[in-house]
């Protein structure tokens, strides 16, 4: 399901990945968003390097876009991750650290599920960002990259599409680079530091979800990008909306 998703669609495999782990393969949200990275990872990864072979990466906003990002998965999974009790207290509500993970992880779907259904808008190319502006977003990436396992994808290519004037079929491309990238470099930081990771599992879910890709991949020419992804969102909304609802009552 991860892999068709992405590559039916070039990106909603990450929003499956969490939800699977925890719920199907009964793995604590902290490990799920920790083995979501290198599933997610791994899977960008292949279609990254399809894109660099029909010419749709462009390397340099690829770089200037990573950095940020980078460092936004790296100060959540290594200082602020680490450092949260047990329980937070939300004022109207307190939740224990993993269900305020998958209600962090939830919030995104439902995001992600809006994205998907409405109507793509063709982005202005009039304006540019700043580049502060640049390094925060892409630093934001990173930072929700980092906590809840998810690649991100319908935030990156908005933002690249803005920030450096990309087409879409490159802005899309060059994604996936920076979700490989982030995603790898979050996994490793937290396996070389110790953390516990059960590397069959996680290599066994990997391989089906890159041969889930390639036939998504294949599957995918002949059909209707437009009529997926609303039918798909639809399915993210539902999903989403049930574990946010489950987490908070």
């Amino acid at each position: 399901m991860i892999g068709l998703s992405l590559g039916f669609l070039g990106g909603g495999g990450s929003i499956l990945a969490v939800p699977l782990l925890v719920y199907f393969f009964e793995v604590p949200p902290g490990g799920a968003t920790l083995y979501s990275l290198f599933i997610v990872g791994l899977t960008s990864l292949v279609g990254f390097a399809k894109s660099v072979r029909a010419q749709q990466v462009n390397f340099a906003a690829l770089v200037v876009f990573a950095i940020p990002s980078m460092a936004g998965v790296l100060v959540v999974r290594r200082l602020i991750l680490p450092e949260m009790p047990l329980t937070v207290d939300l004022g109207l509500v307190s939740l224990s650290k993993d269900s305020l993970i998958m209600a962090a992880f939830a919030t995104v779907m439902v995001l992600a599920s809006v994205a998907m259904i409405r109507p793509a808008r063709k982005a202005s190319l009039d304006q540019r960002d700043s580049m502060w502006v640049s390094a925060g977003k892409a630093f934001g990436v990173g930072a929700v990259t980092g906590f809840v396992g998810a690649g991100g994808g319908f935030l990156i290519v908005p933002a690249l599409v803005v920030m450096s004037r990309l087409p879409m079929k490159t802005a899309v491309g060059t994604s996936l680079g920076v979700i490989a990238l982030n995603s790898f470099f979050g996994f490793f930081s937290d396996a070389l530091s110790g953390a516990d990771v059960d590397v069959i599992f996680v290599l066994k879910i990997s391989a089906l979800a890159v041969v889930g890709i390639l036939f998504g991949l294949h599957w995918g020419r002949n059909v209707s990008d437009a009529k997926l992804k609303p039918l798909f969102g639809a399915f993210v909304l539902l999903v989403g909306s049930l574990i946010l609802l489950s987490q908070l009552f």
